[in-house]
């Protein structure tokens, strides 16, 4: 090969390795967009603006959280699933849109193959709570109160298949009670109901309930862990109380369009990490109650590993229960 030939070769050459390292290096250019499928006010759109406050600082541009819902959280996150996949639109979400709601919606997309993982998000118990109105003091006398009132008890839900009904189905399986169920368009609304006692229970993220709770404005009978919950330490947990295998974690993460570039992915992971390293933002995290994962399980493979044994362990639960849209 001539001298001539072999400085195009290797100008040419060149010339891909930058294009190949331009999406990182100029990444972000602009505006990044964070899909909430959840109504302002949840939790999941709580935990998405204290993430893009301290994001847009480590990124140097702003992001905007959008809320786009309904059909059980599967349009915001189809949304997410069909925009270019740049990192410029993310799709944050929780078990109900990303684990349950694709198990029951027919929806064009999956949720393990259709999305690249970006970052675990934050963890935090469900928790059974109830309207101050209720006769039942605690668990015990719930259940019981429940099984002597069958179908007369209402139970909120964020739509069918999310984590307050498959909580709320469960109890009711390990408990021999019956109750009808409310649906709503997410937890906001939800929680204002149960305060307002327009319904009478809800099996919600913890974090959600924790100021209610505290202020007593709402009761709360168990939490569905492993272990009792540390900011409402005298909860017990329904394993505790004889319901065993009764435990649903409720936990966030963080996705992009599947086929993002991995240097773009990893950017958008270090400034989660950035975010969770900020005193002010772990305090803010920790006051609603929720835990934040070890800078390892913050990764994007240990996203995709946690998501991946979620789906194997509910999706078969979920559709022998033959739940239906309402």
């Amino acid at each position: 090969m001539s001298k001539s030939r072999l400085r195009i070769a290797l100008t040419f050459t060149a010339a891909l390795i930058a294009a190949a390292d331009a999406p990182a290096q100029d990444f972000p250019a602009h505006q990044i967009t964070i899909i909430v499928p959840f109504p302002a006010g949840g939790p999941t759109d709580t935990l998405a603006r204290i993430l893009a406050d301290h994001m847009r600082t480590t990124l140097g541009q702003t992001l905007v959280v959008q809320n786009v819902t309904g059909a059980g959280a599967s349009i915001g996150v189809g949304r997410a699933v069909q925009s270019p996949p740049d990192g410029y639109t993310l799709s944050i979400g929780n078990w109900t849109s990303h684990v349950g709601s694709p198990a029951i919606y027919k929806v064009p997309w999956n949720p393990l193959t259709d999305l690249d993982p970006v970052a675990m998000l934050s963890v935090s118990a469900l928790m059974i709570v109830g309207k101050t109105g209720l006769p039942a003091n605690d668990a015990k006398e719930l259940i019981a109160w429940l099984k002597a009132n069958p179908d007369q008890a209402s139970a909120a839900t964020v739509g069918a298949g999310s984590g307050a009904h498959i909580c709320a189905l469960y109890f009711q399986q390990k408990t021999g009670t019956r109750f009808q169920f409310v649906p709503y368009r997410g937890g906001a609304p939800a929680m204002q109901d149960l305060l307002a006692g327009q319904i009478d229970l809800m099996c919600a993220e913890a974090s959600q309930t924790l100021a209610y709770v505290r202020a007593g404005k709402m009761k709360a009978f168990a939490v569905m862990s492993k272990q009792r919950w540390a900011p409402l330490p005298e909860v017990p947990t329904m394993e505790e109380l004889g319901a065993a295998g009764l435990v649903i974690s409720f936990w966030h993460g963080l996705w992009a369009p599947k086929g993002t570039p991995k240097d773009v992915i990893a950017k958008l992971n270090d400034a989660v990490a950035a975010a969770f390293a900020d005193p002010v933002v772990r305090k803010r995290l920790s006051d609603l109650g929720q835990e934040i994962p070890a800078r390892e399980q913050i990764m994007p493979e240990a996203l995709a590993a946690f998501h991946k044994s979620e789906v194997e362990k509910w999706w078969p639960i979920i559709r022998a229960a033959n739940i239906r849209v309402e």
